[in-house]
């Protein structure tokens, strides 16, 4: 069974930071591409950042790029989402997410794993 576990998240001042975490068990993701989506209440899920299986590449937001920092730890089946310079605007649901592919499949949100999803609320 394939399980993505979140952790991290929280409540946060606008400004502040968060880290959130993805483990990844039940076989090896190093061959995986990692990355997170978020929800915001009322709205649709939408591609944060993906991380390539070989570190090489990364890919983020537009409203992310220079505040967040994605990275992986093979050894450990994790990944990273480092938040600075956090906005009200990031509060929602952020989801952990994996796939053997690069590109359609996240963009069509199709990626073959998910996780349960960790709560980021960003108070003004």
């Amino acid at each position: 069974q394939v399980q993505l576990v979140e952790s991290g998240g929280g409540l946060a001042q606008a400004g502040g930071s968060l880290r959130l975490s993805c483990v990844a068990s039940g076989r090896t993701f190093s061959r995986y591409h990692l990355g997170w989506f978020r929800q915001a209440p009322g709205k649709e899920r939408e591609l944060v950042s993906i991380i390539s299986w070989s570190l090489s590449s990364t890919y983020y937001e537009d409203s992310v790029k220079g505040r967040f920092t994605i990275s992986r730890d093979n050894a450990k089946n994790t990944v990273y989402l480092q938040m600075n310079s956090l906005k009200p605007e990031d509060t929602g649901v952020y989801y952990c997410a994996a796939d053997s592919a690069w590109g359609g499949s996240w963009l069509m949100k199709e990626v073959a794993y998910w996780g349960q999803g960790t709560q980021v609320t960003v108070s003004s």
